[in-house]
């Protein structure tokens, strides 16, 4: 009578009446609290505005029942309390960049001090949270100042790869020209060397059929005539000169001319003769 005597576990119980009687009855499922919005001042000194929602259960119903008087009004007033203690140890950056991290700490911070009530806290989340305007504001100042931070630095690196660019482009132009430059030269010093050396052949070739001509029968008498037409065709084309020229005085006698052409081929042929 007055006193706790047992735990009735789920299925068939027999119970004493007037001796027996249930005192709490506790739903092992587990629930969802709503946490009321509440005042929180980060380590930075900003004040924020906090709710959320606890997800718990109940592990022990005679701790829930003989622990504390109102479990769920005792969880959510330390729900709060120690997500006040645990905002006011972060930075206000941090609370938005490590929210997740937020939640863990406060749902084991909450799980050290429900033990003695029978109670588990299987996750919090803060659900909204807002700052003062001046706080808003200065941060939407802060984020467009960055914004306008990496589109300066994007802007000064898309000019710097555009220059780099353009000097790589110029330097391999000229590259490219100095090799085609060269390649030509070296072309033309082929073509040049080339032409030397048909030219050379063809002379060569021809001193080889005027010696052989030379031997044979008549080969003098053709050569010396060769002389005088060139001899002739020497003396007509310093006509077509505007200097003034020296010439000899039996100009006007072309026989003369001849005699005298073929009469130094036939010195000239004494002489490589007598040479040899």
């Amino acid at each position: 009578m007055g006193k706790f005597y047992k735990i009735l576990e789920p299925g068939f119980n027999v119970l004493i009446p007037i001796v027996d009687r249930i005192k709490y009855v506790q739903s092992l499922k587990e629930i969802a609290i709503e946490i009321p919005e509440q005042g929180a001042i980060t380590i930075d000194n900003v004040q924020l505005q906090l709710d959320g929602v606890l997800y718990l259960r109940v592990i022990d119903p005679y701790k829930a029942s003989y622990g504390v008087d109102d479990p769920e009004f005792a969880i959510t007033q330390l729900a709060q309390t120690t997500m006040r203690s645990e905002v006011g140890k972060i930075s206000l950056d941090t609370v938005f960049k490590e929210r997740e991290q937020l939640n863990v700490s406060i749902v084991e911070a909450i799980n050290k001090a429900a033990d003695p009530w029978g109670m588990q806290c299987m996750r919090y989340e803060i659900r909204d949270m807002t700052m003062p305007a001046k706080i808003q504001e200065a941060m939407q100042m802060q984020v467009e100042a960055e914004r306008r931070k990496r589109a300066a630095i994007l802007e000064s690196e898309g000019k710097r790869d555009a220059a780099i660019n353009v000097a790589e482009g110029e330097k391999r132009a000229r590259i490219l020209a100095s090799e085609a430059a060269m390649q030509q030269q070296m072309n033309e010093a082929k073509g040049e060397a080339e032409a030397i050396k048909l030219r050379a052949n063809a002379r060569a070739e021809g001193v080889r059929r005027v010696a052989e001509a030379l031997i044979e029968a008549g080969g003098n008498n053709a050569a010396a005539l060769n002389v005088a037409e060139q001899y002739v065709s020497a003396f007509g084309n310093l006509a077509k000169e505007s200097n003034t020229v020296i010439v000899p005085s039996n100009i006007a006698d072309a026989s003369g001319m001849v005699a005298q052409a073929l009469s130094v081929y036939k010195q000239l042929t004494k002489q490589t003769a007598s040479a040899k």
